[in-house]
């Protein structure tokens, strides 16, 4: 296969004296996809990143997929003077975590899963970002595309199970959306940015517009015929990943299961995996109507003082710290769940004295996310010796066990449902070989003859969403940049406690059904923003006074501010987000250009 490198549009000068259509804080998932939306309408944008702008067309330059470890210096380890935050360090200490530490630069933990070089230009200084309060791991990106540059790739459709969870169980609050509003929009999503995945025709967990799905192992297999004797499915990973190619982007290439996709973060320099700059930046650029600046820090939605409409956005420049106002007719949050949330506290004037967009009180609060943690391993003895290699850790993922759970039947003790991600086979370095005993040639040949016989899975559940959960401003730490930070006060509840335990039990009851010797448990919670699903903070409804913005996530007290990340979730469902940003991203957008057009907003 040729590849052809196409160097990304060339910088821009950005003329801050002129109004824009829209201005949009924020170029990941949603922020990309509000640029393609809104240019492909004709709107001229501005949009503001907080991080550095990298040349991620070039293979092998920042990314680095296709690096082998033996080709790295460190094998991957960042040079001295990086420190990536371990789960003890969440666990027993408080947030500011990188706090009086002696290391130059912090990290959060994504930086010490085998590859934190692979991400030191990625994810944030901690030292740079504190945040407060309650214990939580805020993983954050700064550069174009956000965190899309090393997402986990599953990109599930919710259902009506999670958009009209209170009709189903009474907890909560119902989305003031259904199915059939988004899923012509899903299928756009679909088509646009490439999914990999198998139909299995279940309500609970909406089949999308498939291309070729990624190949099961024996082990996997094995699983998922016996599940179906149990009612449950195993289903190909459905990865954001375009196994057939995409004709309309000339930016991307399609997978060829080569990288180091489960191996590390880090990203995919062929861009087969969906990324925002290559996926919807960049196109949105080449209509001539979207102008990128990097660098930018927002830390103000500024408000006409006759109208109390949204005029701009008020930024520091990341690099100069000098400061600079954007001027639009429209402003689009799209700076993630927290960033968004804090962008409007921060924005108090006369007309919002709480905050722009909290008449309501809601900002910040609703707060919910994924609980993960618990999961099993086990040994698919059949496979001990038997198999010859395969590369199984180039496939962008596994497997996904959809939610099964209080669907029909009422589970005791919890509400809502949870689901696993998994996977079985070979790796480039066996995970068993830390805990095989012995050495030399019969060590050797114990670690391979056992390297694709293990098969393992980890829950994801729904965190139930709580007006006690929130997020504030602290009126004393402060950023690198002299805004004020985000304080926590969130903490998992019973529910999920209980749903966790269930998930350990369920797990070895699925592994021992498939006759699969169960070899190890995980039954240990992981520290509250484990899952990076942040969704809430500013949720969608139809009465002003209990929610943020409307069904076009649309701000109930400025007509002409729209939230467009994952802040406007209602609950938090058991499937990762981000498909459904981007699906609920690109109905507002294409709401908003037709309102915008009628002069409405």
């Amino acid at each position: 296969m040729t590849l052809v490198k196409v160097a990304p549009p060339l910088p821009q000068d950005v003329d801050l004296s002129r109004t824009y259509d829209a201005v949009v804080v924020g170029s990941g998932a949603a922020g990309g996809m509000a640029a393609h939306v809104l240019t492909s309408q004709g709107m001229d944008v501005l949009m503001l990143e907080a991080g550095k702008k990298f040349d991620i067309t070039q293979i092998g330059q920042e990314l680095r997929s296709m690096q082998w470890p033996y080709d790295h210096p460190r094998r991957g380890d960042a040079p001295p003077g990086y420190h990536s935050l371990s789960f003890n360090e969440y666990t027993v200490r408080n947030p500011p975590y990188a706090k009086n530490s002696t290391f130059k630069h912090v990290m959060s933990y994504v930086g010490g899963w085998g590859g934190s070089d692979y991400v030191k230009n990625i994810l944030v200084d901690e030292k740079d970002h504190p945040y407060t309060g309650t214990k939580y791991a805020w993983v954050r990106a700064r550069l174009v595309g956000g965190k899309t540059n090393i997402w986990g790739r599953l990109a599930l459709r919710l259902s009506d199970y999670d958009f009209k969870g209170k009709t189903h169980d009474g907890y909560g609050e119902d989305w003031p959306i259904s199915y059939a509003d988004i899923q012509p929009y899903y299928d756009k999503v679909d088509l646009y940015l490439g999914i990999s995945g198998h139909k299995e025709n279940l309500p609970h967990l909406p089949d999308s517009l498939f291309q070729r799905p990624n190949k099961l192992t024996s082990g996997e297999v094995k699983l998922r015929e016996s599940l179906k004797k149990m009612g449950r499915v195993l289903t190909p990973y459905r990865a954001g990943v375009t196994t057939d190619g995409l004709k309309h982007n000339r930016y991307r290439s399609k997978c060829y299961g080569r990288g180091a996709c489960d191996r590390r973060p880090g990203g995919c320099d062929i861009h087969a995996a969906f990324d925002s700059p290559t996926g919807l930046i960049y196109p949105a650029m080449d209509t001539g109507h979207l102008t990128l600046r990097p660098n930018s820090v927002a830390h103000e939605v500024l408000v006409d003082k006759d109208t109390g409409k949204a005029r701009g956005v008020a930024f520091v420049d990341a690099v100069t710290r000098q400061s600079y106002e954007a001027k639009a007719k429209v402003v689009i949050l799209a700076a993630s769940t927290l960033e968004s949330a804090r962008l409007m506290l921060l924005s108090r004037s006369a007309q919002h004295p709480n905050g722009i967009g909290n008449s309501s009180g809601h900002v910040g609060h609703n707060f919910c996310e994924h609980v993960m943690g618990p999961g099993v391993t086990g040994l698919v003895k059949e496979l001990v010796g038997k198999q010859p290699p395969t590369l199984d850790d180039g496939r962008p993922g596994g497997f996904y066990i959809p939610r099964f759970r209080n669907l029909k039947d009422k589970q005791p003790g919890f509400i809502r449902g949870y689901g696993f991600e998994g996977g079985g086979g070979f790796s480039i370095f066996p995970g068993n070989a830390f805990g095989t005993p012995g050495f030399g040639a019969q060590f050797k040949k114990d670690v391979r003859d056992h390297a694709g016989a293990f098969i393992g899975m980890g829950g994801f559940g729904e965190v139930l969403a709580r007006y006690e959960n929130y997020v504030d401003l602290d009126p004393d730490e402060k950023d690198a940049w002299g805004i004020p930070s985000l304080r926590f006060h969130y903490q998992f509840g019973d529910n999920e406690k209980k749903m966790c335990q269930d998930m350990v039990v369920a797990g070895r009851e699925m592994l021992e059904e498939a006759g699969i010797e169960v070899v190890g448990t995980d039954e240990q919670m992981l520290t509250e923003g484990w899952s990076i699903h942040e969704l809430g903070t500013a949720r969608m409804g139809t009465d002003p006074k209990t929610s943020v913005v409307n069904q076009f996530q649309q701000s109930h007290d400025v007509k002409n501010l729209f939230v467009v990340d994952g802040s406007t979730h209602v609950s938090a469902s058991c499937q990762n987000p981000t498909w459904t940003i981007m699906a609920l991203a690109w109905r507002s957008c294409e709401y908003l250009a037709g309102e915008f057009k009628k002069g409405n907003v």
